[in-house]
This record gives C-alpha cells, sequence and structure tokens, in this order.
C-alpha cells in the first residue's frame, strides 16, 4: 500500500487533472482537429457527428438557457474566450487567439493529437497487415508516452468525461446558474450513443463493453466521480448551490463504492477508496485534506486497473445499468 501510494508531486499533477483544466491548459496550437482522426476513422467519426458531443458546436451558443448563464456571467461571445470553451468545444490556435473548431471531439477524450497522431498511425513505418505484434505493442506504448489516452486507460478517460460532467467551476454554478453537472453514470454513458466499438471489425458491428470492462468501468466511475466532487469541495468558496450539491455527488458515491465494497470484499480497495471518502470532512475551507484524500483514492484508482480485469466482480452486475439505462442509443 505504501508503494502505491509513493507518489511525486510531479506524477499528481500529471496523473489528477481534470478535463477541464487540460483543455484550458494545453496548446491548443497542438489540436489537430476531428478530420486529421476522421481519415482513418471513418465509421468511427460517422458516430460521433450523431451525437450530442458533436451538435453542442451549433446547438450550444443558440440555447436560450446557455444564452441566460452567459448573460449572468456577462459573457457577450460563447465561443469566445469564456468559461465555456473548456467542455463545449475543441479549440485550435495559440495563446489567446483559441478559436472553436468542434464540439467535444476526438481530442476531448483522447487528448489533443500533435504528439502522437503520426506515431499511432504509422504502423510502425509498415502496414497493418505486415506490423509484428511487438512492434504494435512498441508504437502503442509509444503513443502513450507521448500524451494519446487509449481505451485502455480506463482513470484517464473517466477524468476527462467527469471533467465536464460535474461542473469544474463554482462561479458557473452560483452565478451562472449552469446545472451543477449532468446525473453521469460512465457505463450507461459510455455505451449510449458515444459508443464505438468500431475499429476492429471494419465498422460492421459497434458491440458494447463485455462484462468484465463493465464492472471495470463501474467501479472507476464512481471512484473518479467521488474523486472530483472532493476537489471540488475542496476549491468552494462559499456556502450556496455548488459546494452543495457537489458535496451531496460526493456522498451519494461514497454509499454506491460503499455497497461495491461489501460485494466484492476480495477487492479491498474498494473499501480503501470508502475510507479515504469519509477521511476529510465535507466543508469550506478543507481544501488541504479533500485535497489529499482525492489524491490517494485517485491511486487505489490507478490500483484497481492495475491488479483486476473485472473478471472477478461478478457480484458487481447487479448494480450495473442495463441496456434500458443507456444514455442515447448506440448505432448498431
Amino acid at each position: 500500500m505504501k508503494a502505491i501510494l509513493a507518489v511525486t508531486a510531479g506524477f499528481a499533477a500529471a496523473i489528477f487533472l481534470s478535463a477541464y483544466a487540460v483543455a484550458t491548459a494545453a496548446d491548443a496550437n497542438k489540436t489537430v482537429g476531428p478530420n486529421a482522426c476522421a481519415e482513418c476513422h471513418k465509421e468511427e467519426t460517422e458516430v460521433w457527428k450523431g451525437t450530442h458531443h458533436f451538435s453542442t458546436f451549433r446547438d450550444m451558443p443558440r440555447s436560450k438557457e446557455a444564452r441566460a448563464i452567459a448573460d449572468r456571467l456577462k459573457i457577450k461571445r460563447i465561443k469566445s474566450q469564456s468559461l465555456c470553451l473548456g467542455c463545449h468545444f475543441t479549440t485550435k490556435g495559440a495563446g489567446k487567439k483559441k478559436k472553436p473548431i468542434a464540439g467535444i471531439s476526438c481530442e476531448s477524450c483522447h487528448s489533443v493529437g500533435n504528439d502522437w497522431i503520426k506515431t499511432h498511425s504509422e504502423f510502425s513505418g509498415k502496414t497493418e497487415k505486415t506490423e509484428s505484434k511487438a512492434e504494435a505493442a512498441a508504437r502503442w506504448e509509444k503513443s502513450e508516452s507521448l500524451g494519446m489516452i487509449r481505451p485502455a486507460a480506463v482513470y484517464k478517460l473517466a477524468k476527462n468525461c467527469f471533467g465536464c460532467h460535474v461542473v469544474p467551476q463554482e462561479k458557473l454554478v452560483n452565478v451562472g446558474g449552469h446545472p451543477a453537472g449532468s446525473p453521469f453514470e460512465l457505463v450507461s454513458w459510455s455505451q449510449g450513443e458515444v459508443r464505438h466499438n468500431l475499429w476492429h471489425s471494419k465498422g460492421k458491428s459497434n458491440p458494447e463493453a463485455k462484462a468484465e470492462r463493465k464492472r471495470i468501468l463501474y467501479v472507476i466511475g464512481l471512484t473518479v466521480e467521488l474523486e472530483t466532487a472532493l476537489r471540488a469541495v475542496g476549491l468552494a468558496t462559499v456556502r450556496k448551490t455548488y459546494a452543495f450539491r457537489m458535496a451531496r455527488r460526493a456522498d451519494a458515491a461514497r454509499k454506491k463504492l460503499a455497497l461495491a465494497a461489501k460485494a466484492v470484499p476480495s477487492v479491498p480497495e474498494i473499501a480503501e477508496i470508502v475510507k479515504l471518502g469519509h477521511s476529510a470532512g465535507l466543508k469550506l475551507e478543507n481544501n488541504a485534506a479533500l485535497t489529499a484524500a482525492a489524491d490517494n483514492i485517485a491511486l487505489q484508482a490507478l490500483a484497481v486497473i492495475g491488479k483486476y480485469n473485472g473478471s472477478t466482480l461478478a457480484a458487481l452486475d447487479p448494480m450495473i445499468p442495463g441496456g434500458n439505462k443507456y444514455k442515447g442509443k448506440p448505432v448498431k
């Protein structure tokens, strides 16, 4: 356990960044845009075009609700330098000249692609059929080292989801009247309209995740929600809607994780996550303790991913949302 928790500050900072922080801090000049991905991922791109992630580029700025929130925040242009860009758009440019070029797109989830897109797609200088397994493994490892977030990186993917679906800005909620987040659950949302498991079948089928992966998605989803909510409470400055809603999210996640821990006692990391979730009070001016708890919860999430593949977590199946709970209809 001590070895797991022994993490450098630099590593922690890189791992624990929220999607909003990544989106606002990343070099937008390294954004390649969805068209670059579409050159090879045509089927996945067509799926994306049928999602709310795609349509937000056009629809969100025209929404009366969005306009009302922007007015309360004194934002004149939603697609300019505003609190809206980090979560609702993919931006390209440099410095203060960031320009939204799409809605929530490939790089919103897999990270800005300039550094890794060539490596991940060049088949080690060969073709897909002639590249060896060892060469492919080395290529993927290098792509990840350059910043690519692949499907196996469940924690990082979940961080990107919850970084926006748990609203990361107190001002947006307390001043703008923005909802304090979506009723987001990782399995039901990832297996719904955004599902795009098309690569290996060349677009012929789009299967949902296997039971083992859904179990991991469920646990990691709840864990990242708890982590994200704890961080949000820690950053809250006033006893208003944002702080209250984030505390409720944290408490709800703790309760669900407690049930999961009881169902699978063979995974002690889940019980430890629950313990850590209760280790810091859900109150203002407690940022240091809440952040420390969140950091250690994140490390436990990484430990779960590193030690378990979901095959021994079947007791979680009754808790995991079924197809009738998926968010939107996936392309078959």
